[in-house]
C-alpha cells in the first residue's frame, strides 16, 4: 500500500534531471524530498503527479500503476498558482469542480478550510489584493479542499509570519492524524526534522542520503555543545582548547571531537562553581548532514 517509486530516471536530452530514484511510502505521515536547486525535485514530484512522463522505472499507488483516475491527489507548488484578477471564492470553487466536487460538497469544503485558516474574511476579494502570506494560505486550502489521499506541499511556509507558520503546522499534523500521505519540500530544514520520519536528498538528479531520519542522525557522532551560564566562561572552554561556533553574552555554541570533551568541560565548569542554566550535548542538524552531504 502507499506510494512507491522504483528506479525513476528523467532525461531532457543527454542530461538526466532525475537518475535512477527510489523510495517508498508504506504508511500515512510526511516524507521529506530535499535537494538543491536544480536537483531534480520537482521533475519528481511531477512525473509522482502524471504531468510529466518518467523515461523509466515504475512509479505506482496502492500497488497499481500512478494514474490520475486512480489516485486523489493535492498538489502545492513552489510558484503562486492562483489567479490574481479572480475573487477568491470564485477560485476555490472553480478548483473543487475540477477535482468533481458539487457545489454544495465545495462550498461546505471552502468554509471549513478558510475559517480553519482565518482567510474567510477574503472570499469576495481578488487575489491581488490580498498579501503574500494570505495567498499562500487559499493556494494551500486549493490543494487540500476536495480530501485527496495523497498531497504534495513545494516550501508550504514561504511567506507566511510564525503565527501563520504555526497555524498551517498544525493543519499538516491534523491532515497526517487523518491517514494521509504527504510530500514535503522545503529548504526550511527545521521544518523537515520536524515533519519528516523519512527523507531523501538529492543532488543532480542523484541520490545522495535517503532514509529514516532518526536512524540517519544517530549514525553521526555528537559535533557541539550548547551552553548557557550566569557568567562568562571563555577561559575554561579555552582551558581545554575547545572552538567556539557562536557566543553571545553567556551563551555559547561549542565544537566537540567526542562526547568525552563534553564531559570534561560540564566538570572544569562544576568545579569552578559555575552555575550552568543549560548543557546539551548536540548531533548534527539536518541542515549540516545536508550540506556535508551535497558539497561531497
Amino acid at each position: 500500500m502507499g506510494l512507491k517509486l522504483e528506479n525513476v530516471t528523467k532525461a531532457y536530452g543527454d542530461k538526466k534531471v532525475v537518475d535512477d530514484i527510489s523510495f517508498e511510502m508504506c504508511k500515512p505521515g510526511v516524507f521529506g524530498l530535499l535537494g538543491t536547486n536544480g536537483a531534480g525535485k520537482t521533475t519528481t514530484i511531477r512525473m509522482i503527479l502524471g504531468i510529466l512522463k518518467k523515461d523509466c522505472g515504475e512509479i505506482s499507488w496502492n500497488d497499481k500503476t500512478i494514474e490520475r483516475k486512480n489516485v486523489n491527489f493535492g498538489y502545492l507548488p513552489e510558484e503562486r498558482g492562483i489567479y490574481p484578477k479572480i475573487k477568491i471564492y470564485e477560485q476555490l470553487l472553480y478548483f473543487a469542480k475540477l477535482k468533481g466536487m458539487s457545489k454544495k460538497e465545495a462550498d461546505e469544503s471552502i468554509k471549513k478550510w478558510t475559517e480553519k485558516l482565518k482567510v474567510s474574511e477574503y472570499l469576495n476579494m481578488t487575489a491581488e489584493k490580498l498579501s503574500k502570506g494570505n495567498q499562500q494560505k487559499i493556494q494551500f486550502i486549493s490543494a487540500i479542499l476536495h480530501n485527496p489521499e495523497l498531497i504534495v506541499l513545494d516550501e508550504p511556509f514561504s511567506g507566511l509570519d510564525p503565527v501563520n507558520t504555526e497555524l498551517l503546522k498544525n493543519v499538516i499534523l491534523n491532515l497526517v492524524k487523518e491517514g494521509k500521505y504527504i510530500i514535503m519540500s522545503s529548504h526550511q530544514m527545521s521544518s523537515i526534522e520536524e515533519f519528516c520520519t523519512d527523507i531523501l536528498i538529492l543532488n543532480r538528479g542523484k541520490t545522495v542520503l535517503q532514509g529514516n531520519l532518526k536512524k540517519i542522525k544517530e549514525e553521526y557522532p555528537a559535533n557541539k555543545i550548547e551552553l548557557s551560564t550566569k557568567t562568562n566562561v571563555d577561559k575554561y572552554i579555552n582551558e581545554l582548547n575547545l572552538e567556539i561556533y557562536y557566543s553571545k553574552d553567556s551563551d555559547y555554541e561549542i565544537k566537540i571531537q567526542d562526547e568525552e570533551q563534553a564531559y570534561k568541560l560540564f566538570k572544569l565548569l562544576a568545579n569552578n562553581d559555575i552555575q550552568v542554566i543549560k548543557f546539551e550535548i548536540m548531533k548534527p542538524s539536518l541542515n549540516e548532514i545536508f550540506i556535508e552531504k551535497v558539497k561531497k
